[in-house]
């Protein structure tokens, strides 16, 4: 790692870094002095674990957020960061002091400390994670409107990868973990590839240490045989485009290593050694106009042999983040080797991403790079699993998929024509009604491949596809699709409710529903089929209230007793008795899901909650009973977590299930794509899933939590 890491590594005294940000600065702007003096007065008396004034760690951000271009405001918003968070400043203090841009720049950086009553986590939801997914979802939404944030932020966490070594192992890791699945893929967005490249190389040597190692003693082993086989490939394609009349003085030909991080991943991708990485050389040559790109590339197709299949063009069509450069591999001497061809304006942008436009400093989100931000969905009900499904996105690969008319869309890998139809417009993605890939029709959860164009045709009315959740890859499809079958279940039990209350009570349907609006009951009655307890405890309440207000009424349900009737897999609540189980031949609900039922002289017929003629059978106020699947049932799950890569490590959580009263059925271990140590567990669970659930996430890091009794495999 060289450039601007060898520069930072080593500084620990703040006059060090005082005379770092002066060079990054060239000269210190009077507010920039007066906010690194509030920022040096703020944190006094404050160290970091390392032992270094706190105060090194702000201005050291400032002088990274400098080398990438960061304007007079975000200097002095990155000398501040901490001080809300760590101080007694206010935000109002920065306002007035340094103005309400630099104020509300803090304000985004700064992490959530409190969590407010209507953000308090339900019982098994770790607190800390909690806070965590509430300060990123702040954060991206700052950014929207000014993306400097997020450059500020990278920079934050660069230099706190720098001082890692300080810290506990284990928050080592954590730290590392999130800034490869969430800030390299952040910076990668923005199109920062420096940024990006730094941290994934940092992250890296700290997760696994040994294959960083092992890539490090392999290129200075081969140091020697690297620079002069890189020499030579410069020389020759120097040499080919003067003699095709290029002027020395109008191009640049650099040549470079992979950065670590991504020899490591092609390694691990296509199951090779590090001999046979075939472009671990590059070249990248920069020329002044985008016409002579095509000039550059056909001189090295009429000379070298190109590698079959390793071409492509995005100069023609630019990745989302604004990335433009024309990608070759080819043959010279037994050695294969990258070819990069760009302008000097896409290096600058390459490499600096939103960095290198006009805009940037201004803070105006008129960059490509911010488009992703928009795009997702900040509403959604949960902030952890905002934080979920944002880090999915960040991390997938993309593909790239036309309209019709044109219009390129770029969707993670595995994305379906549902995904592409909410990536159009919400509504197209609620009303989608067919798909048509290629002009052929296909399913709507089809897998889409880069390049197809696809088209959606759209029906009359929002379909609620409640099952399809796990079936979309984005977060924008993923929050929809649960926003709309949260409105559609929330309406469907009202209408189950009533229809349970009017049988249990002994009510005309009609004259029960203008008696629960009158006692204004209407809204809340759609947890009676969802919970029981609540269920009960509206009984209890309603004879309560009834014995006050209504005589006639108390008499009517004063003698009605709910009793529990069990059979096989299911538990009825009923002031009938149920004498017969069945299921109707139209849905057959599988293990788990939502279920409702319908009552006549003693049988039960089951349903699928949202099957169609259910539906019907509801509208027509067929008379209902409670029912869900049995809890004393053994349930079997699918459990998959990260294990460190150190010896006793499938022991303890072996042991650790085992200490829990937890029955294993099956256990698997093995490498995964993502490059962590993974083990599959098959686990019977006779009591509540959710405290196991979270005992697990709480003591190893768990990726997979789902029912495996079904086919849906339902994610809990």
């Amino acid at each position: 790692m060289q450039g601007l890491i060898d520069e930072v590594v080593g500084i620990n005294s703040i006059d060090a870094a005082v005379v770092f940000l002066k060079q990054k600065l060239n000269a210190l702007y009077p507010s920039v002095e007066d906010a690194l003096n509030c920022c040096v007065e703020s944190h006094k008396g404050q160290k970091r674990k390392s032992g270094d004034d706190y105060a090194v760690h702000p201005i050291l951000v400032a002088a990274i957020v400098s080398h990438f271009g960061g304007s007079e405001p975000m200097i002095k918003a990155a000398l501040l960061h901490d001080v809300v968070e760590d101080t007694g400043v206010e935000k109002s203090e920065i306002a007035a002091r340094f103005g309400e841009d630099v104020a509300l720049l803090v304000d985004g950086l700064t992490k959530i400390d409190e969590i407010r009553g209507h953000e308090l986590p339900p019982s098994f939801t770790d607190e800390k994670l909690l806070k965590a997914a509430l300060s990123f979802r702040k954060m991206l939404s700052s950014a929207i409107s000014d993306p400097r944030v997020l450059v500020i932020k990278l920079s934050d966490r660069l230099h706190n990868l720098l001082t890692l070594s300080a810290l506990e192992v284990r928050k080592q890791k954590r730290i590392a973990e999130e800034s490869l699945v969430v800030y390299a893929p952040i910076a990668y967005k923005l199109g920062i590839s420096k940024l990006k490249n730094y941290i994934e190389d940092l992250s890296f040597k700290v997760l696994f240490p040994e294959d960083y190692q092992k890539i490090d003693e392999y290129i200075k082993h081969n140091e020697e045989t690297i620079e002069e086989k890189l020499s030579q490939i410069a020389a020759k394609v120097k040499y080919l485009m003067i003699s095709n009349g290029l002027e020395e003085k109008n191009f640049e030909i650099k040549s470079r290593i992979k950065h670590y991080f991504s020899i490591y991943q092609k390694t691990q991708r296509k199951g090779v050694s590090l001999d046979e990485v075939l472009d671990l050389l590059a070249i990248r040559i920069l020329i002044k106009e985008p016409l002579e790109c095509y000039s550059v590339l056909g001189i090295l197709h009429r000379n070298f042999k190109p590698l079959v299949g390793r071409f492509k063009d995005y100069v023609a069509i630019p990745k989302e983040n604004g990335y433009q450069t024309i990608h070759t591999t080819l043959f010279f001497n037994n050695t294969i080797f990258e070819a990069q061809i760009r302008t000097y304006e896409m290096d600058d942008i390459a490499e600096f991403g939103i960095a290198a436009h006009a805009n940037y400093k201004s803070g105006v989100a008129a960059h490509s790079g911010t488009k992703w931000i928009k795009e997702l969905d900040f509403q959604g009900d949960s902030a952890v699993e905002f934080y979920e499904f944002a880090k999915n996105d960040l991390i997938s690969d993309d593909i790239l998929v036309y309209s019709p008319k044109g219009a390129l869309f770029s969707l993670p890998v595995g994305a379906t024509p549902l995904d592409f139809a909410y990536a159009v417009h919400t509504e197209v993605g609620h009303k989608a009604k067919e798909a048509y890939v290629n002009n052929v029709k296909v399913p709507l959860i089809h897998a889409l491949n880069s390049g197809d164009i696809c088209s959606i045709v759209v029906g009359d009315k929002p379909q609620a596809r409640c099952t399809w959740i796990d079936s979309v890859k984005t977060s924008r499809a993923k929050h929809s699709i649960r926003n709309l079958c949260t409105q559609k279940l929330k309406d469907l039990d009202r209408r189950v409710a009533k229809n349970i209350l009017a049988h249990t009570f002994g009510f005309d349907y009609y004259e029960l529903r203008s008696w629960l609006d009158e006692a204004k009951y209407s809204q809340v009655i759609y947890k009676i089929p969802r919970d029981k307890a609540y269920y009960q405890e509206f009984l209890k309440k309603i004879k309560e209230e009834s014995s006050l207000k209504s005589r006639s009424l108390f008499t009517r349900i004063m003698g009605i007793k709910i009793k529990k009737y069990h059979f096989d897999h299911f538990d009825f609540y009923s002031n009938k008795p149920v004498s017969e189980v069945a299921f109707d031949v139209c849905c057959h609900p599988k293990k788990w899901d939502d279920i409702v039922a319908f009552y006549h002289k003693g049988k039960v017929t089951i349903h699928h909650k949202l099957c169609s003629h259910a539906d019907e059978l509801i509208a027509k106020h067929e008379p209902m009973i409670y029912a869900e699947w049995s809890k004393s049932e053994i349930r079997t799950f699918k459990v998959v977590v990260a294990l460190e890569n150190k010896k006793g490590a499938l022991a303890n959580f072996v042991g650790f299930l085992t200490k829990h009263g937890i029955n294993i059925s099956s256990l698997e271990i093995g490498k995964a794509k993502a490059f962590t140590e993974y083990c599959t567990a098959e686990i019977e669970i006779k009591h509540d899933f959710k405290s196991i659930k979270d005992k697990i996430g709480k003591n190893f890091k768990l990726i997979e939590f789902a029912f495996a009794d079904d086919a849906y495999k339902e994610n809990v």
